[in-house]
């Protein structure tokens, strides 16, 4: 049976929380929807409100914050475990859902829907919003490879966003109400095929906040799956709620990501003085953006 398993990790935000649920209990969808909250070690009362307001939610409690990647794992080992084997896992599909992502009432049942006419899509992802009406960038990629990494750091691909080399990161020479094959899609909402998760295994927690949604996607395309990028369905973002919290810290993850994923799946075949070249370039981009956020007040402080 057709069914779509919701993993929510939740850290310290109780509100975006009860919100995030709200809206995909209100989902119309024309399947079993299984919704999965792990809490990550939160002391704001996350897990009370869950079992109080959400007695349908299947609720996993870590006494630790185990980062997105460590905590998505948790829900992702039972559901693998629970699912019944062979061809059905073809049609189980497993959303992974920020607390500060809010979903429309079709919104999963498209997102669904296309995997289903599309066998050969391992991950797809809607168009996401931020709270401005905005097109959040981050909603369909391609990877961080030396030459993308560089146009994005040095912001050349802010100045020439229609140049399809130079803006190939963000891809924003695209038009974002055309549905497109992409490298990437966010953590924020990625749905995932569980057969797709099969073959190139769970979420890298090496990675504890960001990188691991381009690692997942690089893996899975590795094994022949395709990603895409789905503009009939939206989502809205409320991009910075929860990381807003933890900037400094999270810059920090921000950058030892793109170094993370550099090592992992380019410097391997890459010439070692440009590795070095690179290393030097996500150091020194990082510094920068700790520098400039410390002069922020207070309430403007971000992540990048």
């Amino acid at each position: 049976m057709t069914c779509v398993s919701v993993v929510i990790v939740n850290y310290n935000t109780a509100d975006l929380l009860a919100q995030c649920l709200e809206h995909v209990r209100a989902s119309q969808v024309d399947r079993p929807l299984e919704i999965w909250v792990v809490d990550n070690g939160s002391h704001d009362g996350s897990a009370d409100l869950v079992r109080e307001r959400f007695p349908e939610v299947r609720l996993i409690v870590s006494p630790r914050n185990l980062g997105f990647a460590g905590g998505n794992n948790l829900a992702l080992r039972r559901i693998l475990a629970e699912a019944p084997p062979g061809p059905v896992r073809r049609t189980r599909y497993v959303l992974l859902l920020n607390t500060d992502c809010f979903v429309e009432p079709d919104t999963i049942a498209k997102t669904a829907q296309f995997l289903d006419q599309h066998p050969e899509a391992g991950i797809v992802g809607p168009k996401v919003l931020l709270r401005d009406g905005r097109l959040d960038l981050a909603c369909r990629r391609s990877f961080p490879t030396p030459a993308s990494a560089f146009w994005k750091l040095t912001g050349l691909a802010r100045c020439f966003p229609h140049h399809p080399r130079i803006a190939r990161y963000n891809l924003t020479y695209l038009d974002p109400n055309q549905t497109y094959e992409v490298d990437s899609v966010m953590g924020a909402y990625m749905l995932v095929r569980l057969a797709a998760i099969d073959a190139a295994g769970l979420l890298d927690e090496s990675f504890f906040m960001y990188g691991e949604d381009l690692d997942w996607a690089y893996r899975i395309k590795q094994c022949g799956w395709r990603v895409f990028y789905y503009a009939d369905a939206r989502a809205r973002h409320y991009k910075g709620a929860t990381s807003s919290r933890q900037s400094y810290r999270l810059i920090l993850e921000f950058y030892r990501a793109m170094y993370l994923f550099h090592r992992k799946h380019y410097a391997p075949n890459t010439f070692v003085l440009l590795n070095w070249l690179i290393t030097a370039g996500i150091v020194l981009r990082g510094g920068y953006a700790l520098a400039r956020n410390l002069l922020r007040p207070a309430n403007a402080k971000r992540v990048a």
